[in-house]
């Protein structure tokens, strides 16, 4: 049996498939080839049935987003280490053999990160992930690579193999016995930042998170759920605040609670004052949702919350005040 399995989550990806998928043909010989299908409404069960009938189908019965659609897709995939690859990614030779070497040779290396690039400029890292995610002190993620807006050439400054603190979901490997361990994805995220709060709690369980130089990826990024829809804004103001909640240690959980909503209020205005109307009602929605949930999710909280968990104390400090806008130019 192969070691490894290739998971792609679809929703309406009959335009991204028959892009994305040849490469991932081409270049995973050793690998097991699935498609989870989020009951797309689109042509492309069809699609693959017909023209990719090397690829194993996996059908949930609703559009579970990303969360709950992988949950219970992995629930049918026996390999022991899965790649969690999104649907407008295009890999490169050789992009699984590195990352079954570090597992193979680590064992408690639970999830893996390649190098993200961009797709659109290939010279350059990709927003989400880069070449691995790090959050500063406040819960805010950022990366090697890609700081906020801010995205760095590619000039080989990240060909390394470093333990990281978070992955990017558009291309993440996870070893299937420490997925089921932490239980999967917080299918109450939906999606956005679950794969931030998934390596939080690996993290407080004592496993590792590493990014490899060696696998090399390519992402378009936004091809489901574009920067400007208000409602990726509110997935991603509400469930950074459950994140929060459910991994911040117990004695920094309500200042640090506390000062995020503030920040966040700020945002909002910020988008309300640049002619933002809906994103400015996507945060004060977030929030209403977040007070809503908050005792479930408290109660979601892991016996141990590990104190050394971010990289910095602020990096909107150091990006916004003191212009610190490249990751090289911080660490």
């Amino acid at each position: 049996m192969n070691k490894i399995a290739v998971v792609i989550l679809n929703w309406n990806g009959a335009k991204l498939l028959p892009q994305f998928l040849p490469s991932v043909i081409e270049f995973s010989q050793n690998a097991t080839l699935y498609v989870a299908d989020n009951a797309s409404t689109d042509e492309s069960v069809e699609i693959l049935k017909r023209d990719f009938p090397m690829v194993k189908i996996i059908q949930n019965t609703s559009n579970f987003g990303f969360a709950k659609g992988y949950n219970e897709a992995l629930s049918f995939v026996d390999e022991p280490y899965f790649a969690l690859v999104n649907s407008d990614v295009e890999v490169t030779p050789n992009w699984l053999q590195p990352v079954e070497e570090l597992f193979d040779k680590e064992p408690n290396v639970a999830i893996i990160q390649p190098k993200i690039l961009n797709y659109k400029n290939k010279t350059h890292f990709e927003y989400a992930g880069a070449a691995g995610g790090f959050i500063d002190k406040y819960g805010f993620p950022f990366c090697r690579g890609r700081i906020f807006e801010t995205l760095e050439e590619d000039k080989g400054q990240f060909d390394d193999e470093i333990e990281i603190f978070w992955a990017t979901g558009a291309c993440l490997f996870i070893r299937k016995k420490v997925f089921q361990e932490l239980k999967g994805f917080d299918v109450d995220f939906f999606a956005h930042q679950e794969e931030i709060d998934l390596c939080w709690r690996s993290f407080n369980l004592g496993y590792q998170t590493k990014y490899t130089s060696k696998s090399i990826i390519y992402h378009v990024g936004g091809a489901t759920l574009d920067v400007s829809n208000p409602i990726k804004t509110y997935l991603n103001f509400r469930n950074s605040l459950y994140m929060l909640v459910k991994n911040l240690p117990f004695k920094k959980l309500l200042p640090i609670i506390f000062l995020r909503m503030v920040l966040d209020g700020i945002a909002a205005f910020k988008f309300l004052f640049q002619g933002k109307l809906f994103h400015f009602i996507a945060v004060g929605n977030a929030h209403f949702s977040f007070y809503g949930n908050l005792i479930k999710c408290y109660r979601k909280r892991n016996k141990i919350q590990k104190p050394n968990y971010f990289k910095t104390k602020s990096i909107v400090y150091l990006y916004f005040i003191k212009s610190k806008n490249y990751f090289t130019l911080i660490f």
